[in-house]
């Protein structure tokens, strides 16, 4: 059995600020899943990407799978999560049709 290597992981100052998103938009090919992330502010007609995170399609998988466990255990500690409706159906986080 292979032991679990260790990994140490910096962070630069300006990553460590993080970026607030409030729309993602994902795109994708057969080799890799594109997702860009913007921040829309209210009254305004247009935004553009403030960061894109290119990943093959099995990390996009484990990455959805690391999110739901996360979110699990974020409402186990602090309750359920509340989506409200979105004023504007186009805004916002939501699955490509």
């Amino acid at each position: 059995m292979q032991k679990p290597r260790q990994l140490n992981i910096e962070i630069g100052e300006k990553e460590s600020e993080g970026i607030y998103a409030n729309l993602v938009m994902i795109a994708h090919s057969p080799q890799e899943i594109i997702i860009d992330f913007a921040r829309v502010m209210p009254g305004a007609p247009k935004t553009k990407v403030l960061s894109r995170i290119i990943m093959t399609p099995a990390h996009a998988k484990m990455l959805g799978k690391a999110l739901d466990e996360n979110l699990k255990k974020y409402e186990t500690q602090y309750g359920q999560i509340k989506i409200q409706g979105a004023t504007d159906k186009n805004i916002g986080f939501q699955a490509a049709k």
